[in-house]
């Protein structure tokens, strides 16, 4: 049995859970945010997950494969007070935690491997070793430091970490923007969080590349036929921007999946520039990145691609 791991909105894992059906594998779909009771069932010869809110058990030792999406915490609203909706998330955490370890060496890819994944300075440090350009950057929250940077010439910010902001009950996206130039008005307000600072590179366009296994998809995305998609193709959700699968040189191609292997995944969203000096430059990797949108633009069998990795594991 083959376990996806997400919430009931991420309609990524529709696309898999498709490819499941049509291959006739069992497979369960855990929405963590939609249990009403979830436990763990032990008994002298088996451990169980019983989700009772799905009437089904599933019984660990049977997971023979597991996919790492986007699990959700159940809405905790309906309790009063903070501590007590703090103490709820905490504990649903922690069982949650416990499945995640008890599943072992079946995943696609270990939460665990993800979550160390997702650094941006040690991914740019691997790339940098694997022989990929990466910009001249500067993360921080001084100044001074940053200033360094913009001397030698045109920059970008962009979040170190989190690209979401909540202000006054509204959701805010921080996408790559241009800064021209820091002043000591700007001191303040840059002291309280560190902001990834990078040099700007001039692109013919960007470049999505998602590697499943040894298998590689690369897509380039035309960011640069409309204004406000030229320093971020997200910026606008524009429809229209071309999306066209391409070759890579093998060096890059190669660097990719060994990006992904070093940091022990099956799985990465490779986020590329081809400048235009002619170079190919590494911006970052997302170890759990989207790519229903892709598969949907190119028709590239990234879900296919997928579900024979977790059939892999499976076998093994």
């Amino acid at each position: 049995m083959i376990l996806i791991i997400t919430n009931e909105r991420d309609l990524t894992t529709d696309f898999v859970i498709r490819e499941l059906k049509r291959r006739g594998r069992d497979h369960f779909r855990l929405n963590t945010n939609a249990i009403a009771d979830m436990s763990f069932v032990l008994d002298p010869t088996t451990m169980s997950l019983l989700v009772s809110s799905q009437e089904r058990r599933v019984q660990l030792d049977q997971v023979r494969a597991a996919y790492f999406r986007r699990p959700e915490l159940a809405d905790l609203n309906k309790l009063n007070h903070l501590g007590q909706r703090a103490y709820a998330s905490t504990e649903w955490s922690a069982l949650l935690k416990s499945l995640y370890l008890l599943i072992g060496s079946r995943w696609f890819s270990h939460p665990r491997d993800i979550l160390i994944a997702e650094d941006k300075p040690s991914q740019m440090y691997l790339a940098k070793r694997l022989g990929f350009n990466v910009p001249d950057t500067v993360i921080t929250n001084d100044l001074d430091a940053a200033r360094t940077l913009f001397a030698k010439g045109p920059v970008v910010g962009k979040p170190h970490r989190q690209a979401v902001v909540e202000i006054e009950g509204v959701e805010h996206v921080m996408f790559t923007s241009r800064i021209d130039a820091l002043t000591e008005e700007d001191r303040e307000s840059l002291q309280y969080a560190p902001v990834i600072f990078q040099r700007l590179i001039p692109k013919q366009f960007d470049i999505r590349v998602t590697v499943v296994g040894e298998r590689v998809f690369p897509v380039a995305i035309h960011s640069q036929e409309y204004e406000e998609s030229t320093l971020d193709w997200r910026r606008g959700a524009n429809p229209k921007i071309k999306h066209e699968v391409i070759n890579l040189p093998d060096d890059i191609q190669s660097a990719c999946t060994e990006l992904v292997r070093q940091q022990k995944l099956r799985f990465g969203a490779i986020d590329l520039v081809l400048g235009e000096d002619g170079k190919f430059w590494f911006l970052e990797c997302n170890p759990n990145g989207q790519w229903a949108w892709i598969e949907n633009r190119t028709g590239l069998p990234i879900a296919a691609a997928i579900v024979d990795e977790l059939e892999r594991i499976a076998a093994e």
